[in-house]
């Protein structure tokens, strides 16, 4: 049996869902033939509700294929996978969701991931036909769905030992991403944006969020995790080689960090912004996360961690983030010439950035650096306690639900 929901959120970016839903999607839907029940149609009212939505049918058609066409940002499909892997209530069996996304939010990475905007010509609307290529593959003869990886990332308190055994700690909070997960920088950035979203409804709060956090520099430790399976190895990219090459079953990084953030599924996380480009142009072979990480004392023109050289990385960290990134992802080829110039034709010197693959990681923050203590999960702001660490792994399923988009 298969099941079709319509969930859109009329808040999400710029508050048009409800009038392109109104005005295209619906209408769109039942010129194919897909007449949806005016009760499968939900206009989202309060954070988490269409979460709710989706866990209410699981209960009363479990096993079923689910197909839901999708009007948001990637923060209210956050919401539904996170729904279904926090559910205490639910019981089911193996089950398969699909998504067609229409991006409605002010991001959209998966949406820009799945489809790289181009400079569309013909008959038309350019902007609706981009918008609408899921749900057009959703309603064509031969739809074609893309499965989507999981990255489940859990906070854990401080460990606990008696004389006799170390006690296993039990995680604080566990929340699954579909996009990123990140610390560093990037939480920083995502936890202050939200103070300004009233006063910058736009992409631009996330600029002035990282002017508050730029010159920050956040201590922690950092294992990195090989991919589940036999004989399988930490991956570092080499630039030289375009290719990456084998850096062991486990790689362990010491701070302070800039720039600490992975990806699942998608190589952007706004249209231009290819943060992690390698998964598009050097596409992994099994499920994986790309990191991108940015530790400053690898600067050689930096001898020590001070207030002067912080303020002199800054510049640095808004030529690779702030410019690079957007240039087609040229920020992971960027490297330090003997001076701590930054260069972008060399292959000598070291990397700014290092560009790792694998299976997952943990991030042990310095008690006394209180923004190393955050995590952000697609949007999602988790706190790691005092002396405690976040731990991230990929995962195919959430709750033995499998998620696919239609490409």
């Amino acid at each position: 049996m298969s099941t079709t929901l319509v969930i859109y959120n009329p808040v999400c970016g710029d508050s048009t869902a409800k009038k392109l839903f109104t005005e295209h999607v619906i209408p769109l839907l039942h010129k194919s033939g897909k007449i949806i029940p005016p009760d499968n149609i939900i206009e989202t009212t309060h954070l988490g509700h269409a979460g709710e939505v989706v866990l209410d049918l699981l209960r009363t058609q479990p096993g079923e294929h689910l197909s839901i066409i999708l009007g948001s940002g990637d923060g209210t499909l956050h919401e539904i996978v996170s729904a279904i892997q926090h559910s205490t209530t639910v019981t089911w069996g193996k089950t398969d969701i699909t998504f067609a996304l229409v991006p409605c939010g002010t991001a959209n990475a998966l949406y820009s991931s799945l489809f790289p905007p181009t400079s569309t010509t013909g008959e038309g609307d350019p902007q609706l036909t981009y918008k609408l290529q899921s749900v057009q593959s959703f309603l064509s003869s031969k739809p074609t769905e893309k499965p989507l990886s999981l990255a489940v990332t859990s906070t854990y308190p401080a460990s606990q030992s008696n004389a006799k055994e170390t006690i296993k700690n039990i995680p604080i909070a566990t929340s699954t991403s579909v996009v990123v997960a990140s610390t560093a920088l990037h939480a920083s950035i995502l936890h202050d944006s939200e103070a300004l979203r009233a006063s910058i409804p736009t992409m631009e709060r996330f600029k002035a969020a990282a002017q508050q956090n730029i010159t920050h520099w956040y201590s922690a430790k950092v294992k990195l995790l090989p991919p589940p399976g036999i004989d399988n190895d930490v991956l570092l990219y080499d630039p030289r080689k375009n290719e990456f090459v084998k850096k062991g079953s486990d790689v362990e990084l010491e701070g302070p960090f800039a720039y600490f953030l992975s990806t699942v599924n998608v190589d952007r996380l706004e249209p231009a912004f290819r943060i992690t480009p390698l998964f598009t142009s050097l596409v992994p072979h099994r499920q994986s996360l790309d990191i991108v990480i940015v530790r400053p004392l690898r600067d050689p023109s930096i001898s020590g961690i001070s207030e002067e050289a912080k303020g002199n990385f800054a510049a640095k960290s808004v030529q690779v983030l702030a410019q690079g990134a957007y240039q087609d992802g040229a920020h992971i080829r960027m490297r330090y010439n003997e001076d701590g110039s930054i260069d972008t034709t060399s292959d000598e010197g070291s990397t700014v950035v290092e560009y790792y693959r694998c299976g997952g990681w943990e991030w042990v923050p310095e008690s006394t650096d209180i923004q190393a203590h955050l995590v952000c999960i697609d949007g999602e702001i988790l706190h790691i306690p005092k002396q405690g660490k976040a731990s991230c792994s990929i995962s195919e399923t959430a709750s033995n639900v499998q998620f696919s988009v239609f490409i």
